[in-house]
């Protein structure tokens, strides 16, 4: 009779999500991450000031090549990230209800809710420009034509739901052609890295989207005072102070700021967005064009 052996599992290892790369943190650190029961679950990575920076650079390269693809390619693109979260639903649900502490039904719902949110924004991509652009009248014989188009690099903060609360703050964003650097959300980060797995299998390129693990106090303040960052989203900041401190840092070279919602009338996730979420990212470009020659 042989002996039954007991088999050991194969933990996984959750790391950065940089540059279409899972890296370590520069700075070899890590942090417990605990369910809602207090049970240990992994190490996360914790992100220094360095993996900041290089987030920032792996997404201004990336921002050229994106930025210039078609709006119905992007939509392409952010409706596959849909597609594949659909697929893994059920790693999600396990890490949300373990996360968490919420039951089958409501991880289930939160996954309809990001995944639902994702085809909503990858609707959006070819019809922005027709709802906030215009064909202005002028006098003289030309065309006037304004037109959105994406501001560049934007630092997330998100919140603190752990799947729906990413995908609300990045979406939008990439969906308009921006590359962004998020900081996941603290208490929950682990979904956050396994999203980074969807993105990276769903033809998204490298770089356009860069997620960051640990503390938000430490990861906020070099990425608001970055110059190459063109604009700071505090969706996830709580602390009036930390926000304050944030604006204050992301005034230095004008970035354009969306501030938390205020703590008596929380954002609800669950809402249909409104299209403040893409246009504070967009700037628009008026083009001239003589007519009749």
């Amino acid at each position: 009779m042989s002996e039954q052996t007991t088999r050991i599992d194969v933990r996984k290892t959750y790391k950065l999500y940089v540059g279409g790369a899972f890296p370590r943190s520069e700075s070899a650190r890590s942090y417990e991450v605990h369910g809602a029961d207090g049970g240990f679950l992994a190490n996360a990575s914790l992100a220094s000031r360095k993996d900041a920076r290089d987030a920032v650079v792996a997404a201004r390269k990336a921002f050229g090549g994106w930025s210039t693809r078609t709006a119905y390619n992007r939509g392409q693109v952010v409706y596959r990230i849909a597609e594949v979260l659909e697929g893994r639903r059920a790693q999600f649900e396990a890490e949300l209800r373990q996360a968490q502490g919420v039951d089958a039904a409501q991880a289930a719902a939160s996954v309809d809710a990001a995944v639902d949110r994702l085809v909503w924004y990858a609707g959006w991509a070819d019809k922005l420009a027709q709802v906030v652009g215009n064909a202005n009248p002028v006098a003289g014989p030309y065309f006037n034509v304004s037109v959105p188009e994406p501001t560049g690099v934007v630092a997330a903060i998100a919140p603190t739901d752990p799947l729906l609360g990413l995908v609300s703050v990045v979406a939008p964003l990439i969906v308009t052609g921006n590359a962004c650097v998020v900081v996941a959300s603290e208490e929950h980060p682990l979904p956050a890295i396994t999203l980074g797995e969807v993105m990276a299998t769903s033809d998204l390129p490298g770089g356009v989207v860069n997620v960051l693990t640990g503390r938000r106090a430490e990861l906020g303040p070099p990425l608001a005072s970055h110059l190459d960052v063109d604009g700071l989203d505090l969706a996830g900041v709580s602390d009036p102070a930390l926000a304050t401190e944030l604006e204050v840092l992301a005034a230095e070279n004008l970035k354009r700021v969306r501030r938390p919602a205020p703590a008596e009338r929380p954002e609800d996730l669950l809402a249909e967005p409104p299209l403040e979420r893409m246009t504070t990212f967009v700037e628009t470009k008026t083009v001239w064009h003589p007519r009749g020659l």
